[in-house]
């Protein structure tokens, strides 16, 4: 076994939950997996170095296949409300470049153990990761990280046999819940399977029971881990039901505005054995897969859960191209990155940058930077009408457009912003948003939800605005 020593930035270090020394290491158990661990302990951060940031640094890491990082940590306070709380990021920093790219970050306080799951895409170039517990000024507050590991696969992957669960939770729900079974638990009323990855008693699986069902469709949920970089493929599991009454099984995709979309439903009746299902699977944004039981008895049964597995290949040997919403975003700093004009038109909207003052906030990114501005003393015309046009979106995806907008000095607000959406045909097109009322000369957010069976693109319509971030 290949130990590599993690190194500490020269700022307040993290300290050992138990030991007095500092104790972190990388274990290689083989060229694929680095797992950090503390010499059984944890490391901590706490306010003896308040407003300060502690940095850790991991050794050279490689990840030419997709890999699963997961960090095991704590946030505690017994403070109610912080204005600047305690704050863990986890950074990489890519060789040859001069920045670190932020992946994750968390100040939620909890009283227990949680799991962060993120996805890493593969790269040719070696790389770190940096770990910063940010204390602020609240002089309550820790920060405990209890294990970092770094896995090949993706995060929503799992075959149940860690404690962790791979970062998979169950909904609580007073009745029906998901269960760990398997190995030596038995709290089931039941008769259970054996495990699909072990084959034998000692194995580990999800399952859900009816045994304590009271109410018509009781409803058990396991929620995936939310996948961090857009992807698409074939996602593949295992599963044993057995119903002496109608049991629902379903599969859904849920975004983070809580929308959810089915993708699979079992059609069988009771097994008496594993069943392999497989489901074509697109998240080009981040989404949780939602395992969901319905019961309509105590009588109904059980159905468990085992060997979650993804492959970049589609299950029916379709192709698909997928879609990266990054290419649909634009801050407009640099340039109007995918979005243009009707070269019919006249050229209404302008990318500018103004210094903020007492009168204008400057733009919404930076305050200095810059944005598009319509309804300039040069476009201000009877029945002007600026268009903005988005690049194209796939079909039968959900999307939510999100986009900050100001107004200055105009007496009716009613119908100076609204936004479409036209199929390609430039034939269909669908108002899904207007302005109705808002405060003047302030940043406003606007967000919405849409999901069209055809590809079609976004256009914003302006008679007189100043938009748009």
């Amino acid at each position: 076994m290949q130990e590599v020593g993690l190194v500490v930035d020269p700022r307040p270090p993290y300290r050992n939950g138990v030991a007095s020394s500092f104790g972190g290491q990388c274990l290689i158990k083989n060229s694929d997996v680095c797992l950090f661990l503390f010499l059984g302990h944890y490391i901590s951060v706490d306010t003896s170095y308040e407003g300060e940031k502690a940095v850790l640094v991991s050794p050279d890491l490689y990840s030419e296949e997709w890999s699963c990082i997961r960090l095991i940590y704590q946030i505690a306070t017994t403070s109610v409300t912080s204005l600047d709380p305690a704050t863990l990021n986890l950074y990489m920093r890519k060789e040859g470049e001069s920045f670190d790219s932020l992946l994750w970050s968390a100040k939620e306080p909890s009283d227990s153990w949680l799991i962060a799951s993120l996805d890493l895409t593969n790269s040719t170039k070696k790389y770190k990761i940096v770990l910063e517990a940010e204390m602020g000024q609240d002089k309550s507050a820790s920060i405990a990280v209890f294990e970092i590991k770094i896995t090949p696969g993706y995060c929503i992957e799992c075959d149940f046999e860690e404690n962790h669960l791979c970062g998979f939770v169950n909904r609580w729900n007073p009745n029906v819940n998901w269960f760990v079974g398997g190995g030596n638990i038995r709290n089931s009323q039941s008769i259970l399977p054996k495990d699909h990855t072990l084959n034998n008693e000692l194995g580990h699986y999800m399952y859900v029971d009816s045994v304590y069902v009271k109410h018509f469709q009781e409803v058990a949920q396991l929620i995936s881990p939310k996948t961090t970089a857009p992807m698409s493929g074939c996602l593949s599991f295992y599963y044993q039901l057995k119903q002496e009454s109608s049991i629902v099984f379903t599969l859904y995709l849920r975004d983070m505005s809580g929308f959810y979309e089915e993708i699979w439903k079992t059609d069988s009746a009771s097994t008496g054995d594993w069943v392999l299902a497989e489901v074509d699977f697109t998240a080009p944004y981040p989404m949780e897969v939602v395992f969901e039981v319905a019961f309509n008895s105590a009588k109904g049964g059980y159905v468990a859960l085992d060997d979650i597995s993804f492959s970049p290949v589609y299950c029916s040997n379709q192709t698909g191209i997928l879609f990266n919403p990054a290419d649909a975003g634009c801050n407009f700093e640099e340039d109007l990155c995918n979005f243009y004009q009707d070269h019919k038109d006249v050229p209404g909207w302008s990318r500018v940058k103004v210094k903020r003052n007492v009168y204008r906030a400057g733009d919404h990114t930076t305050g200095f930077g810059y944005y598009l501005l319509a309804n300039t003393k040069f476009t201000s015309q009877p029945g002007y009408i600026g268009r903005l046009y988005g690049p194209t979106l796939p079909g039968n995806l959900q999307f939510c457009l999100r986009f900050y907008y100001a107004l200055y000095g105009f007496f009716k607000m009613s119908g100076t912003l609204a936004v479409y959406i036209f199929e390609e045909n430039h034939v269909v097109q669908e108002k899904i948003w207007s302005v109705l009322d808002s405060p003047r000369g302030v940043w406003t957010q606007a967000e919405i939800s849409f999901k069209k069976p055809m590809p079609c693109k976004v256009r914003a319509s302006s008679s007189y605005l100043q938009c748009c971030k």
